[in-house]
């Protein structure tokens, strides 16, 4: 049904009228799409840092986490390290400055198995982010939900105050264990899980409702409200804008700049399509996980195991990426490279 160029004036577009059912957050390392699109939050990851740290505007920031790693010292490794750790939080920072709530920065992927590793690179990060004035609830950290992310996530919570947002989020049993584990947030992803089911069904297009990762999200946000658990959905990883408005009234979704400025030249009527009330009448049962029923559960989810260990893969390899870059700054010149 098209809509009269009256009406279109008179109603919101979709984005405005999203915010009304649910949080929105900024999926951007990119401060202009921040100042533009004016979410309350805003989440980073090693990919996103990446390209932002290879755009012209932020070279300040690229440069000033290179003389943080050199003053520091230690080995060439530490430094690098050092720098990587700085960056990351310089950004953050910085996005802090241009929105009135949290921002998510990653521990590096490559401790995804490593619960005390993680541990103490997020603690590292909360310190780094005091030294610039921050303070540890303005923070999110984002862990992989692996078994030991988790724990991890169960730890930074309940002993230091840190709150965490579990990352990289595609089985159920992935998010029964976030919520048991007490963790502020979780990021269960869409998009990726389209992703696969297109790659390995038959089936090359859905409607938003009936959309896999739609579906999985909704599952979750479902259970976590009809047994009351605090921890917030914060639905990521959108293909399209069809799938965000199927997820309209989940507490937080978090959309790429793309998506964004689509949303905000949509002028079609959103209803909420999940809510309390609804999911309090689910026939969802009550699950209790341990670490060993966990790790069978999320095993019988095929496409849970191959994008998890697939998106730790990536993370991983735009953080060896980001190295490199730092290292070239750092080290090539004296190098006589």
């Amino acid at each position: 049904m098209s809509v009269s160029p009256v009406k279109r004036q008179k109603m919101e577009s979709a984005l405005d009228q999203l915010k009304h059912h649910t949080t929105v957050v900024a999926d951007t390392g990119d401060f202009n799409a921040i100042d533009e699109y004016k979410p309350l939050d805003a989440t980073t990851n090693p990919s996103l840092i990446l390209a932002a740290a290879q755009m012209p505007a932020y070279q300040k920031l690229v440069d000033d986490a290179v003389a943080y790693g050199k003053k520091l010292g230690g080995s060439e490794e530490e430094q690098i390290k050092n720098a990587s750790d700085k960056l990351f939080v310089l950004f953050g920072a910085e996005i802090l400055k241009r929105i009135p709530g949290r921002v998510s920065t990653e521990v590096d992927a490559r401790l995804s198995f490593d619960k005390e590793g993680m541990i103490q690179r997020a603690r590292r990060l909360i310190d780094l982010y005091k030294e610039v004035g921050v303070g540890k609830d303005r923070i999110l950290i984002k862990l992989s939900s692996t078994w030991e992310g988790i724990q991890a996530g169960r730890v930074l919570e309940a002993e230091h105050g840190i709150h965490c947002n579990m990352t990289l989020l595609f089985s159920f049993a992935q998010a029964v264990a976030c919520a048991e584990a007490g963790v502020t947030l979780i990021s269960p992803f869409v998009g990726r899980i389209l992703d696969w089911y297109v790659a390995n069904g038959d089936k090359k297009t859905y409607e938003p409702l009936e959309d896999p990762g739609v579906k999985s999200v909704t599952k979750i946000y479902n259970y976590y409200k009809k047994f009351g658990y605090k921890t917030i959905v914060m639905g990521a990883s959108f293909r399209n804008t069809g799938q965000i408005k199927a997820l309209t009234g989940c507490d937080y979704l978090t959309i790429s700049p793309k998506l964004l400025a689509e949303l905000s030249k949509e002028h079609v009527k959103l209803t909420p399509t999940l809510s309390v009330k609804e999911a309090q009448a689910c026939d969802l049962e009550k699950m209790h996980l341990d670490e060993k029923a966990f790790r069978w559960h999320h095993n019988e989810d095929q496409m849970a195991v191959e994008k998890l260990s697939d998106g730790i893969r990536r993370f991983a390899a735009d953080a060896v990426k980001l190295e490199r870059m730092l290292k070239e700054r750092m080290f090539s010149a004296e190098n006589g490279k």
